[in-house]
């Protein structure tokens, strides 16, 4: 079992490495800096909301941004039914917070301050909140544990287990801990309700889905397009929109995208720091920056876009008649496979995808394929070029599914009201 003084080490070494590595990455500088005065940060920014909204506190938090979209719907859901509620946000990571720092759907948005026994005790009471949302893990054991000290209400959402996590493992003991500081989970699958049983009681499981399904959904119904993309598409029939690509994909599209000059790529790389997004531009000598598109560009030649930029990407994979996820060549596996699909488009990704049960069930359901090289790209996009009518049908496939696993926020909502967890004339 991992002891607490271990645990400590740990924290202690995490820092450290964060703080030797701050002047060479700019993501670390940014994940210290963020921290430093975080309490009397917070301290203000609670008191400024504490005088507009008089209700229940709730906070959701959330690593990064991709979890933070997951849990974005509760929010919503919160905000609608318990108007007077103070809305906030943590996250772990800069990649979620600088996106999402000045989100008008919360009340507070800032970091969780690093883990340790006294700053999660005193953030805990500093914020003293009614209920604690979860979203997916990112467990830390202090603050974890004080949440639970308080008896303040934590839900676990959109949670998924497999069975070569610690919980599971003669090792885990610290892990199964923090698993019995949460009130209640809500999981994705059947599958990992069961594994989840065998280290917690049932009744302290909902099999809910993914909140993301609901969250992508929503991005469907407030879908703007972009005058000058589209000025850049013309009439072009195929248009392949690339999202979260790593290098390791995009190597896969340069020599087709040089071949075929009459199909058109939309590429937004997962990283877009100088360096990365330069490695990228040199791979398409017939590519356009997005910053770079203006009316007279919009016209040009090139038959690849790349995007520049964070926030366009769930927006932009309605352009597209075949959709590409990437991160299936990376060891972290494929991004979100589910931001295209609900658009009702084709799928493609790498080998890598495992860990993501959605990507597993969009496969099954005839809504993605598989590549694992540049040339097994090529052959599928041919291919399917030749016989549209497979493009329609997976792409009604992906569509069926996202809308049939839509629903996992209501079921936590239910829970919320039924358990009377945040309302006006009660205690939480």
């Amino acid at each position: 079992m991992l002891s607490i003084p271990l645990y400590q080490f740990f924290l202690w070494l995490y820092r450290l490495m964060a703080l030797c590595l701050m002047p060479f990455s700019p993501k670390i500088k940014l994940w210290v800096k963020g921290r430093r005065n975080g309490m009397q940060h917070w301290q203000q920014m609670l008191q400024q909301a504490r005088q507009r909204q008089k209700g229940p506190l709730v906070w959701l938090h959330a690593s990064s941004l991709g979890e933070f979209e997951q849990g974005s719907p509760l929010l919503t859901a919160i905000r609608q039914q318990y108007p007077d509620a103070l809305l906030v946000v943590t996250f772990f990571s800069p990649s979620g917070y600088e996106v999402k720092k000045h989100y008008s759907g919360a009340h507070c948005i800032g970091y969780l301050p690093f883990d340790g026994p006294l700053s999660a005790k005193q953030f805990v009471e500093l914020l003293q909140p009614d209920l604690v949302l979860w979203v997916k893990y990112d467990y830390w054991f202090f603050t974890l544990r004080a949440i639970y000290q308080r008896r303040i209400p934590l839900l676990l959402v959109s949670a998924i287990y497999r069975s070569n996590q610690p919980f599971f493992k003669w090792y885990g003991g610290m892990h199964r801990k923090m698993l019995g500081y949460f009130s209640h989970f809500f999981v994705q699958t059947k599958e990992a309700a069961e594994l989840l049983n065998t280290v917690v009681a049932q009744g302290k499981i909902t099999i809910s889905g993914d909140t993301r399904f609901d969250a992508v959904a929503a991005v469907v119904e407030h879908w703007h397009g972009h005058p000058l993309i589209e000025q850049w598409m013309g009439n072009t029939e195929w248009v392949v929109v690339a999202g979260s690509t790593w290098p390791s994909d995009e190597e896969k599209m340069v020599h087709y995208s040089k071949s075929y000059p009459q199909v058109k790529w939309i590429i937004a790389p997962h990283n877009i720091d100088a360096s990365d997004m330069a490695d990228t531009v040199a791979l398409f000598p017939n590519a356009i920056r997005f910053s770079a598109l203006n009316e007279t560009t919009a016209t040009a030649a090139q038959n690849v876009l790349i995007i520049d930029n964070v926030g366009m990407l769930k927006y932009l994979y309605k352009y597209g008649r075949i959709c590409y996820i990437g991160g299936g060549f990376t060891g972290d596996g494929v991004h979100n496979v589910l931001e295209a699909a609900v658009y009702s488009k084709p799928v493609i990704h790498g080998p890598e995808y495992s860990k993501y049960a959605e990507a597993i069930a969009l496969l099954e359901n005839g809504g993605s394929a598989i590549i694992e090289s540049a040339l097994e790209l090529e052959k599928l996009l041919q291919e399917w070029m030749i016989h549209p009518q497979i493009v329609s049908n997976m792409g009604k496939a992906a569509g069926n599914y996202v809308q049939q696993y839509s629903g996992a926020t209501q079921k936590v909502m239910d829970y919320i009201q039924a358990n009377r967890l945040c309302t006006s004339d009660t205690n939480c």
